[in-house]
């Protein structure tokens, strides 16, 4: 790892005591002088980490990857920005959430948690994410609670891309059942 990549990097207090136990010491006096924030038991960031516009998403939601708005937006299929960060995690799983950055926690079966899972990098930080298709299928699927709206423009932004993969997009649309939904959607559009 370079010093880039650790400077962006939330940073636990396990790994602090690892290096030695004044680097501990630094970064709890750090985080009482306000210049690094507790956001969650032994995790701590940077301010500047926490109005940066990604999390270290692996740190404060371990095994999370991100769904519906937040994946809408990586992917440019949407014009709205999300108010919170969409996190997917297996259902059954209890997680707890810092007060902030807003997560919002999405739970899905385990069959279904991986399907359509890709790794990026956004903004020096390594997540996980759903596919473009994963996410349009998923816009489909909840259309009554992100409204009709959004749906319409994840799909239509969709289908104006160039490297756009229909043949995936209706097998993750089979296995989410969405598929008579979606090919009225695509009866319409194409």
């Amino acid at each position: 790892m370079n010093a880039e990549e650790s400077e962006n990097r939330f940073i636990s207090s396990s790994e602090a005591k690892e290096k030695s136990r004044s680097a501990y010491y630094k970064l709890l006096e750090s985080a009482r002088e306000g210049n690094m924030d507790c956001i969650r038991r032994g995790v701590y960031a940077k301010m500047e980490q926490l109005a940066d516009a990604m999390i270290n998403l692996d740190v404060v939601v371990p095994d999370g990857i991100l769904c519906l708005f937040s994946a809408w937006n990586i992917h440019g299929l949407t014009t709205s920005l999300p108010q919170a960060y969409h996190v997917t995690i297996k259902r059954g799983r209890k997680i707890r959430l810092p007060e902030y950055p807003l997560i919002e926690l999405h739970y899905i079966t385990e069959a279904l948690w991986e399907l359509g899972v890709e790794e990026q990098v956004v903004s020096g930080y390594e997540i996980k994410v759903y596919n473009k298709e994963r996410s349009v299928c998923d816009a489909v699927k909840y259309k009554n609670k992100v409204g009709i709206d959004v749906c319409s423009e994840v799909v239509n932004s969709y289908l104006a891309l160039f490297n756009r993969n229909l043949t995936l997009l209706m097998d993750y649309a089979s296995k989410l059942r969405v598929t008579k939904t979606l090919e009225k959607y695509l009866e319409i559009k194409l």
